[in-house]
C-alpha cells in the first residue's frame, strides 16, 4: 500500500514538472519561419504546387498555424494574390498547397513567398508573423521550345458559362499579331513586350471536339493555336424512379439531361447507393440501373443516385415500398378464336408475380383507331373474354394490358392483335335516284345509286340487281345485273309507267330493295324559282311543305359548273323536313349551282316542286368601282362578300335615227357570272354642253370624265332605246352589269353619230325609186330578146309584126303581105343618114363620105326578057317596120311594060334568084362594115301583090295593075351592094343591075 503511494507521488511530480516545462516553452515566442519552400508548375491544370516544412517546432510538438502566401507576376513587386492557409503543424512535417492561375502559367513568370503565425489557443499571448521566406520563382517559359509563336493554355477543359483567359507568347516581338475564336477576331491586353492575354467570358459549348482558337502574324504567316474543350453543365437527374416486374429485380430509371462527355472527357458517371443496406453499385448506363432485391425480405428501400463529372456532383434520393412499385410484364399470346359476323373470343397469357398473385387485365377493342369497347378481367395465368355486338366484315384491333391487383402502380405494356369479322347480307337498301330525259323521241332514264356505307354493306358488294317492271303491263319486267363498283345505268323506256327495284348483293345475299316509279313524261313543268344563300357550311335550301300524300323530299344538284358535264348529286329527306344544308367538297366560290326540289308520293313517284339557284360565294376577277357592304353575321356562318361581274355584254346598236338609237345585248349570259346580276348601267357621253336627259343621272367616271348614267333594275331587260338625241351629233355609250356591290369592268366606250334630220325622209323616197328602177332594168334585161323580136327584129317576120295590123287599121284595110317568091324586084332605093359617117366596103376597102351620099340613091332592076320594049305596070309597097322616115321621101321608078300582056303573064323583070345571086357577092362582105343606123336600104318591087288575102289564099284572078304604080320601100339592102347610075345635075343616083349582061337606059 505504501509502495503504491510512493509511485503515485512520483508520477504526479513528474507530470507536474512536464506541464511546467511546456508552459514555459509555450509562453515564450518562437521564430516559426517556413523553410524548404519549393514551387512546381502543373501545366495541365495551370496550377502552382507549394511544399514546405517548419523545423523550429519542438519534438512531438503540434501547433495550429496560419501561413500567409504572396504571389507576384512578372516581378516580385507585382503582387497579384495574397491568401492565408490554416493547418495543424508537426515538427518537420511537409505541408502542401496548390493555386490555380487564371492566366496560363506559360505566359508569365510567378514569384511566391510565405510567412507563418501560431494560431493556437494554448498560447495566450497574441501571435505575431514570422519573417518572410525568400522569393521562389516559377517560370514555365523556360520549358518552351524555339517556335516563334505559342498560344496557351493547351487543351484546357472548362465548363460552359465560365470565363477563360488565353494568351500568346511571341518570340519575334511584332505587334501585328491577331487572334481568332472560331474565325471571329478577338481583342485582348498586352501584358509585356512579347505577351498578350485575351479574356473569354461565358464561353458556350460548340462541339464535342472542342473550340478552335488561333493566332497569326498578319504578314509573316506564322500561326499558332489551341483547342478549348467546353463541357456542358452537369444536370441533376430528373424523374428518378424504381420499380419491379417480378419482385426479384428492381429497375431504377431517370432522365440524365445533357451529356457532358467530350473527346477529352468521358460522360458523367452514376452511382446507386441504398442507405438501409449500405450497398452501392456503379451504373453501367446513363439512364437506368438494376438492383437485385435482397433475399431477407426487405420491403423498404432508400436509394440515392449520385451523378458526377470532372467539375461537379449531383444527387437525388427516393424512398419506397417494394410491393407498391410492381409493374407487370407485357401479356403474350393474344389470339382471337370463334370469330363470327357479330362476335369473337379473345385469349391471352400473363407472367406470374410471386406466389399466385392476381393481375387485373384490361381488354380494349378498337375500330378505325378509336376505342369502342373496354372491359376489365381478373386472372392469374390465362385470360379469356367474349366480344359481342360487332359489325360484319369489319377490321378490329384487340389489345390487353395488366396491373398488380394488391396495389396498383402501373399498367403493363400493351399487346395488340388484329382480326376481321365475317360477312353478312347488306342491312340497308341502296339510296337511288333518277334523271329522265328524251333521246330521239324516246324517254331515257339515267338511274343512279350511292354505294352502301361499310356499316350497311356488311361485306364487299359484288353486283347490283335492277328490276324494271312495266306497271301498265305487270307481266312484263326486265332484270339487269350491274357489276360493282358501277353506280349508274341507263334505261330506254316507252310512254308507260315503270317501277324500278334496285338491290345490292355481296357473298352472303341481297340487301333490301329500293323502289322508284318513273313515267314517260320528262317532267319539265314550270315551277317556282328562287335563290339560296351560301354559308360556311354549304347551301341552306328550304321549300314549302306539301300537303297530301308526300312521303319524303329529294334535293338534286350538280357538283360541277354548268359548262362541265353534270355530276348528279341528291339528298333524300323525310316528309316532315322543309329545309336542309347541302354541303360538298366540290363547291367552289364564284360558281352558280342549281337545285331542284322534288316531292315523293306514296307511289314512289317524284314531282318537281321548286327550283333554286345560288353561289357559295360571289366573286369577281376585276372591279372598276369597289363598294364595301357589311353583312350581319349569323351564328355558325361566315361573312360572304359578293363581288361585281367579271365581264360586260357585247352590245349591238340598231335603229339609228337622228333622235334615237337602240342598244341590245340579248346574247349576254347572266348565269355564267360569278354573282347574281341585278341590272345594268347604261353610260352615255353627250356632246359638249348638252345636259343629261331627266331619266339619266350625271356621274363622274374614275378617269374624271363626266357622263350620264341610266340604271336598268331588271336583269331580264336586255334592250334599251336611247332617245332625245340631237341630229348630226357624236355620242359615246357603254353598258355594264352590276351586282349588289358593284359594276363590271370599265371598258372602252363606243362612238355613234346621229344622221341629219331629213336624210331619213330622203332615204325613204330614194331607196324605193332605186329599187323600182332596178326592177325595170332587170325585167328589160330578162325580156330584151322578146322586145327585140316584137319591136325591131333583125330579120323581120311579117307574120309576127304588129305594125301590119296598125297600118291596116289606119290606112288600108286591104293591105296584105308581100312574099319574095311572088315578086321580081327591079329597083333598090338607098337612103343615107345626113351624118358624115363612113361606110367601109370589105371587098374594096373604100370609104364614102357624107358628100357622096346626101340624097337617096336608087338601084334599078330592069326586066330580063329580051323582047321587053316599054314601060309596064308597077307597084310601090310601103313597109314602116324598117324605116319610117324613108316613107316621107320615097320615090317610084317607072318601068315600061307591054300593055297587051295579060296580067297573069307578067313575070318579074328580074327573078329573085338572080337578084340574090347578083347581090350575094358583096352583101355578106359589106354588111359587117356598115355601122348600125348609118344607112337605110329599101327595095321596090314591080310585081303587084294580091290586094287581099295571104300567101295561102291568093286569088286565081288577080286584078290587073295600073300602068304605073307607086313603089315604096320594102326590103333593106346594104348600101355597098348598089352603085349610082349616071345622071345629069341630079342628086339621085341609081345603078342598074342587068340580067344576062343587058343594061337598062
Amino acid at each position: 500500500m505504501a509502495l503504491f503511494a510512493v509511485f503515485q507521488t512520483t508520477f504526479l511530480l513528474a507530470l507536474l514538472s512536464l506541464r511546467t516545462y511546456e508552459s514555459e516553452v509555450l509562453s515564450e515566442p518562437l521564430p516559426l519561419t517556413p523553410e524548404s519552400l519549393e514551387v512546381s508548375v502543373n501545366s495541365t491544370c495551370q496550377c502552382l504546387h507549394l511544399q514546405w516544412t517548419v523545423h523550429s517546432l519542438a519534438y512531438h510538438q503540434e501547433l495550429k498555424m496560419v501561413f500567409q502566401i504572396q504571389i507576384s507576376r512578372f516581378k516580385t513587386s507585382n503582387v497579384i494574390r495574397v491568401e492565408n492557409y490554416s493547418t495543424t503543424v508537426k515538427r518537420d512535417q511537409v505541408l502542401h498547397w496548390s493555386w490555380e492561375s487564371e492566366l496560363p502559367l506559360e505566359c508569365a513568370a510567378h514569384f511566391i513567398r510565405m510567412r507563418s503565425m501560431v494560431d493556437d489557443a494554448r498560447i495566450p499571448k497574441p501571435g505575431f508573423w514570422s519573417n518572410w521566406s525568400s522569393w521562389e520563382e516559377a517560370d514555365a517559359q523556360n520549358l518552351l521550345g524555339h517556335d516563334p509563336l505559342f498560344v496557351f493554355p493547351k487543351d484546357k477543359l472548362v465548363e460552359e458559362g465560365s470565363n477563360v483567359t488565353i494568351c500568346y507568347v511571341s518570340r519575334i516581338h511584332q505587334d501585328n499579331i491577331s487572334c481568332y475564336l472560331e474565325g471571329v477576331q478577338i481583342y485582348g491586353e498586352q501584358l509585356d513586350r512579347s505577351v498578350s492575354a485575351f479574356e473569354l467570358k461565358n464561353v458556350s459549348f460548340i462541339r464535342e471536339k472542342g473550340t478552335n482558337v488561333f493566332c497569326k502574324v498578319d504578314q509573316g504567316g506564322v500561326l499558332g493555336g489551341i483547342v478549348l474543350f467546353v463541357s456542358k453543365v452537369l444536370e441533376e437527374p430528373k424523374d428518378f424512379s424504381c420499380e419491379t416486374q417480378d419482385l426479384k429485380t428492381l429497375t431504377c430509371t431517370w432522365d440524365p439531361g445533357s451529356d457532358t462527355g467530350l473527346s477529352k472527357q468521358p460522360s458523367q458517371s452514376y452511382t446507386l447507393f441504398e442507405s438501409f443496406s449500405g450497398k452501392k453499385t456503379l451504373c453501367k448506363h446513363r439512364n437506368w440501373c438494376d438492383w437485385q432485391v435482397a433475399q431477407d425480405s426487405q420491403e423498404t428501400y432508400n436509394f440515392t443516385l449520385l451523378a458526377e463529372n470532372y467539375f461537379r456532383k449531383r444527387s437525388v434520393s427516393i424512398l419506397f415500398n417494394l410491393t407498391q412499385r410492381v409493374h407487370p410484364m407485357t401479356p403474350y399470346n393474344l389470339l382471337p378464336k370463334n370469330v363470327g359476323a357479330t362476335n369473337a373470343t379473345m385469349t391471352w397469357k400473363v407472367h406470374s408475380i410471386g406466389n399466385n398473385s392476381t393481375l387485373l387485365c384490361q381488354l380494349e377493342l378498337l375500330a378505325e383507331g378509336k376505342v369502342i369497347q373496354q372491359s376489365n378481367v381478373s386472372i392469374k395465368v390465362n385470360g379469356e373474354y367474349l366480344l359481342s355486338e360487332l359489325e360484319p366484315d369489319t377490321e378490329y384491333v384487340a389489345r390487353v394490358r395488366c396491373a398488380y391487383t394488391n396495389h396498383f402502380w402501373k399498367w403493363s405494356e400493351l399487346i395488340s392483335q388484329k382480326f376481321n369479322t365475317a360477312e353478312a347480307a347488306p342491312s340497308e337498301a341502296p339510296d337511288i335516284w333518277r334523271n329522265l330525259k328524251m333521246v330521239s323521241g324516246h324517254p331515257t332514264v339515267s338511274l343512279f345509286w350511292k354505294p352502301l356505307s361499310k356499316v350497311h354493306a356488311n361485306g364487299k358488294i359484288l353486283f347490283y340487281n335492277v328490276i324494271v317492271e312495266n306497271l301498265d303491263k305487270p307481266s312484263r319486267f326486265e332484270v339487269l345485273s350491274i357489276p360493282a363498283p358501277a353506280s349508274s345505268t341507263e334505261l330506254t323506256l316507252d310512254q308507260c309507267s315503270y317501277q324500278i327495284h334496285v338491290t345490292a348483293h355481296n357473298s352472303v345475299g341481297p340487301s333490301p330493295a329500293s323502289v322508284i316509279v318513273v313515267s314517260g313524261d320528262p317532267g319539265n313543268e314550270e315551277v317556282e324559282k328562287g335563290r339560296v344563300n351560301g354559308t360556311e357550311d354549304g347551301f341552306s335550301v328550304s321549300w314549302k311543305p306539301q300537303s297530301g300524300d308526300a312521303t319524303g323530299y329529294v334535293v338534286e344538284w350538280c357538283d360541277g359548273p354548268q359548262d362541265l358535264p353534270c355530276v348528279l348529286q341528291w339528298k333524300n329527306l323525310g316528309p316532315n323536313t322543309t329545309s336542309t344544308v347541302i354541303s360538298s367538297g366540290a363547291f367552289r366560290p364564284g360558281v352558280r349551282y342549281n337545285f331542284r326540289i322534288y316531292g315523293l308520293s306514296t307511289k314512289r313517284m317524284a314531282h318537281l316542286l321548286e327550283k333554286k339557284a345560288g353561289y357559295l360565294e360571289e366573286l369577281a376577277e376585276s372591279l372598276s368601282i369597289a363598294l364595301i357592304m357589311v353583312f350581319q353575321q349569323r351564328p355558325g356562318s361566315r361573312i360572304l362578300e359578293p363581288k361585281a361581274p367579271s365581264d360586260n355584254p357585247q352590245v349591238v346598236m340598231s335603229k339609228l335615227t337622228s333622235h334615237s338609237f337602240t342598244l341590245s345585248w340579248k346574247d349576254y349570259s347572266t348565269e355564267s357570272q360569278p354573282g347574281f346580276i341585278q341590272g345594268y348601267h347604261v353610260y352615255l357621253k353627250p356632246k359638249a354642253g348638252e345636259q343629261c336627259h331627266p331619266a339619266f343621272e350625271k356621274t363622274v367616271l374614275p378617269e374624271d370624265s363626266v357622263c350620264c348614267k341610266y340604271t336598268i333594275d331588271n336583269p331580264g331587260q336586255k334592250t334599251f332605246v336611247v332617245e332625245n338625241l340631237q341630229p348630226e351629233s357624236v355620242y359615246e355609250f357603254f353598258v355594264t352589269p352590276y351586282t349588289s356591290v358593284g359594276e363590271g369592268p370599265l371598258d372602252a366606250f363606243t362612238k355613234v353619230t346621229t344622221p341629219d334630220e331629213y336624210s331619213h325622209t330622203l332615204i325613204h323616197i330614194i331607196l324605193p325609186m332605186i329599187f323600182c328602177v332596178l326592177i325595170v332594168m332587170i325585167i328589160c334585161y330578162l325580156k330584151s330578146q322578146w322586145l327585140k323580136e316584137k319591136c325591131y327584129p333583125d330579120s323581120p317576120n311579117p307574120y309576127k309584126s304588129s305594125v301590119l295590123s296598125l297600118i291596116k287599121s289606119k290606112e288600108n284595110p286591104h293591105l296584105t303581105i308581100m312574099y319574095v317568091n311572088d315578086c321580081v324586084p327591079d329597083a333598090i332605093e338607098v337612103i343615107n343618114k345626113p351624118e358624115g359617117s363612113k361606110i367601109q366596103f370589105l371587098g374594096t376597102r373604100k370609104s364614102l363620105t357624107e358628100t357622096e351620099f346626101t340624097k337617096p340613091a336608087y338601084l334599078y332592076l330592069l326586066p330580063t326578057e329580051k323582047n321587053y320594049s316599054g314601060p309596064g305596070p308597077c307597084m310601090c309597097f310601103e313597109n314602116f317596120t324598117y324605116n319610117q322616115a324613108a316613107s316621107d321621101f320615097a320615090s317610084c321608078g317607072h318601068f315600061p311594060v307591054t300593055p297587051q300582056a295579060p296580067p297573069h303573064q307578067l313575070g318579074p323583070l328580074t327573078s329573085p334568084e338572080n337578084l340574090l345571086k347578083a347581090l350575094g357577092q358583096n352583101y355578106m362582105n359589106s354588111l359587117g362594115e356598115i355601122p348600125a343606123g348609118e344607112a337605110n336600104l329599101n327595095y321596090v318591087s314591080q310585081l303587084a301583090s294580091p290586094t287581099s288575102g295571104d300567101k295561102d289564099s291568093l286569088p286565081t284572078n288577080p286584078p290587073e295593075p295600073a300602068l304605073c304604080s307607086e313603089y315604096k320601100m320594102q326590103m333593106a339592102i346594104p348600101l355597098g351592094l348598089a352603085s349610082a347610075p349616071p345622071s345629069e345635075n341630079s342628086s339621085l343616083s341609081s345603078t342598074t343591075l342587068l340580067g344576062q349582061g343587058e343594061h337598062c337606059p
